[in-house]
């Protein structure tokens, strides 16, 4: 099943239907709106496209929620902050470092897991002889150390027959490597794939090798909560997950551009270039994966967390005893529910 027709799942039809939610937004509007306060992982970027247009356009008062978007600078603070504190409901973060966060005693739970293929991997110049790890040898490569993505580089230079004595591997602070990169100092950089190519082809075109193509996958961003937050708030967190899901949907089906000016506009401070967000919507299109025809965006899928576990075992970063529904909360996301919303003029 070609990732297309995961976005243009049919919608709800009937009356019935639309009536309920619109029963359902009238009874919101008598209750008022719940706050829910929302950690991102960095300053505004693709990622963030359906949070933002769902903001812009309402949805989420429509769904009985005051949503508040708070800019973040990092996964992992994310998570320990979402996980550690009661100053907010859910977070959007990459899943792993929040699998590794839970298996270490902190609280959290995925809700929403959007990207299903793992957004790690090397970027390279379009016109390079590197296709995969073997390719690596000799190469001057920059990665950051402490980063998510710095613990499965031994695994994957393995998958070549490398370790890193066969390569010049070198360390950079997270703000240096798309700027590194692009000038040359490097003949590959390992990252957030999504996030840096679209930055780093304006100057040097690039392309990518994930890290899943060679057996690393694990689920990558999505929503998350603290146990705590998901017993007090469990509905209003479902109507966000759900509501955020059927946005992505709703981007997807060739509202990219929509999406592009609608995080702008929340955004207007952050001085963000549309073509950026435009290629890092677009870069992001693959790591949603591929779902069956009756599947919806942000549903988790039991493989996906089982892959994933297996993965960060692999790689030390979770000991064993656990089971990958350990890690995700189970009929939290309904996007068909908010079918109705596209529709509306």
């Amino acid at each position: 099943m070609e990732m297309k027709k995961l976005f243009h799942t049919a919608l709800l039809k009937g009356s019935v239907v639309l009536a309920a939610c619109l029963m359902a937004a009238t009874s919101f509007a008598q209750q008022g709106l719940v706050p829910i306060n929302v950690r991102l992982d960095w300053t505004p970027w693709g990622m963030h496209a359906a949070f933002h247009l769902a903001q812009v356009k309402g949805w989420y008062k429509e769904a009985g929620l005051d949503v508040t978007l708070e800019d973040g600078n990092g996964s992992v603070t994310t998570v320990q902050i979402v996980g550690g504190s009661d100053n907010f409901d859910v977070g959007d973060a990459n899943l792993a470092s929040m699998m590794i966060a839970r298996s270490k005693g902190l609280p959290v739970v995925a809700v929403a897991p959007f990207l299903r293929v793992s957004d790690i991997g090397v970027i390279v110049p379009v016109n390079s002889d590197i296709k995969g790890p073997a390719d690596l040898k000799g190469k001057k490569v920059i990665y950051t150390a402490g980063s998510l993505e710095a613990p499965f580089i031994n695994d994957f230079l393995a998958r070549g027959g490398l370790t890193r004595k066969d390569l010049n591997l070198v360390s950079v602070d997270a703000a240096s490597k798309i700027s590194s990169y692009v000038v040359g100092r490097a003949d590959a950089v390992i990252s957030t794939i999504p996030y840096v190519i679209s930055s780093a082809s304006e100057q040097r075109p690039s392309r990518a090798i994930p890290f899943a193509q060679f057996g690393l996958n694990m689920p990558s961003f999505g929503i998350f909560t603290s146990e705590k937050k998901l017993k007090a708030k469990r509905a209003a967190i479902s109507r966000f997950a759900s509501v955020t899901a059927r946005a992505w949907q709703y981007i997807y089906d060739g509202h990219q551009d929509e999406a592009v000016k609608d995080i702008i506009k929340d955004r207007p401070q952050a001085r963000l270039s549309p073509k950026v967000l435009r290629g890092q919507i677009d870069a992001l299109y693959y790591y949603f994966g591929t779902q069956g025809k009756d599947d919806r965006i942000g549903i988790p899928v039991a493989s996906d967390w089982a892959e994933g576990l297996k993965t960060l075992q692999s790689a030390k970063l979770i000991g064993d005893g656990f089971k990958p529904t350990d890690f995700y909360a189970t009929g939290m996301v309904h996007p068909e529910k908010y079918d109705y919303l596209v529709n509306q003029k």
